[in-house]
């Protein structure tokens, strides 16, 4: 027999872990690098995210970036406006630091990095340029958790 759980936070507890559990299967389950990492990498070679934004903006996709920032909505990139932003380079070193090919990490990125960016930036400006570990991990969980929660019926 079905017993709902007793606890709020036990259910949020156990729902973090199916969010992580599921990054983890979006990323081929056998990546090399943590996921958390691997974002830390990324804005690491960029520049932090004023260096990330830079590269948005010499691509010619500055209000697209902006709109992350900010507190409004967040504007899309499609894949190949997102491999132009990032770079054929940077996008294959990413690639494979998580041992996959570009064709998987672009889709995800396309889907996943404005939310990222938008949860780094809550007060609408960079107020952090290089977030910690601990800082990228607890946002890539909460972006999962929403987009999990968005296949399930819950709010995004």
């Amino acid at each position: 027999l079905w017993a709902p759980f007793p606890d709020t936070r036990a259910l949020m507890g156990l729902f973090d872990t199916l969010a992580k559990n599921a990054l983890g299967s979006m990323l081929g389950g056998s990546s090399k690098q943590d996921p958390a990492a691997m974002l830390s990498g990324l804005l690491s070679e960029a520049g932090g995210i004023e260096g990330l934004m830079s590269q948005f903006q010499s691509a010619g996709f500055s209000s697209q970036f902006a709109s992350w920032v900010s507190t409004g909505e967040n504007q899309p990139l499609s894949e190949d406006q997102m491999q132009s932003a990032i770079g054929a380079d940077a996008l294959q070193g990413l690639a494979g630091k998580l041992g996959m090919n570009t064709g998987t990490v672009l889709p995800l990125l396309a889907q996943f990095l404005p939310q990222v960016i938008d949860k780094l930036t809550p007060q609408g400006q960079i107020a952090d340029n290089h977030p910690s570990s601990g800082q990228l991990q607890s946002v890539l969980t909460s972006v999962i958790s929403s987009g999990l929660g968005g296949l399930f019926g819950g709010k995004k």
